[in-house]
């Protein structure tokens, strides 16, 4: 039966694909992200960049999976960074920069680029690829200066692309969304069941094969 394989240490998707009733197995890519961005060049499409992201965290992983998980497997790989004012943002890593995101942000509007990269795998080899980016546009509201502080105090915002999520802490300041919300958390279902589609993949397969199931 067909395996999930999520290679993202994100909780978020984790918690994503868990309620939509798959249990994957999570494989952490580790790859240098910053790396990958700066050889794509300055002139990369946004859209470009989050793809070739997620195809290099999918990628990554396939060569460490156990021999029973690629014996018959989907490797998901996934990235995603906030456009705004026509610059990509990934995690701000400190409150300094997290801040000043916030600060430039509040009030307006930025479109999150979600990267999708699924491959087919058989006998531990990948057979099929299907890839594509997802784009919501969401509308910050404006945090009071003691909220921000307090948002910034939690730790959240210093490692999700933008500075911000939607199912967290930060929803409070979200005024709105235009698109898929799975896509903002970090993983577009809708997105993701027409790539495995594409790959001759059904989800009562992965449901099927799921050990949450």
């Amino acid at each position: 039966m067909t395996r999930l394989v999520l290679a993202s240490a994100s909780p978020a998707r984790l918690t994503v694909l868990r309620k939509a009733g798959i249990e994957p197995h999570v494989h952490v890519s580790g790859v240098d992200e910053d790396a990958i961005q700066a050889a794509l060049g300055p002139r990369a499409a946004p859209e470009h960049v989050v793809t070739e992201l997620a195809r290099a965290k999918a990628s990554a992983v396939l060569p460490d999976l156990p021999a029973e998980i690629v014996a018959d497997a989907v490797v998901i790989g996934c990235d995603s960074m906030l456009l705004i004012d026509g610059e990509l943002q990934g995690k701000p890593h400190t409150a300094a920069i997290a801040r000043e995101r916030w600060r430039s942000m509040a009030g307006r509007s930025g479109t999150l680029l979600t990267g999708h990269c699924v491959l087919r795998v058989r006998d531990g080899r990948p057979v099929g690829e299907a890839s594509a980016d997802c784009a919501t546009v969401v509308h910050f509201g404006t945090p009071s200066g003691d909220d921000l502080e307090a948002y910034l105090e939690s730790g959240e915002p210093m490692q999700v692309a933008g500075a911000f999520t939607l199912d967290g802490l930060g929803g409070w300041f979200v005024d709105r969304i235009e698109g898929d919300p799975s896509s903002v958390i970090g993983i577009g279902l809708p997105l993701v069941r027409r790539l495995l589609g594409e790959l001759g993949v059904g989800i009562s397969e992965l449901w099927a094969a799921s050990p949450a199931r």
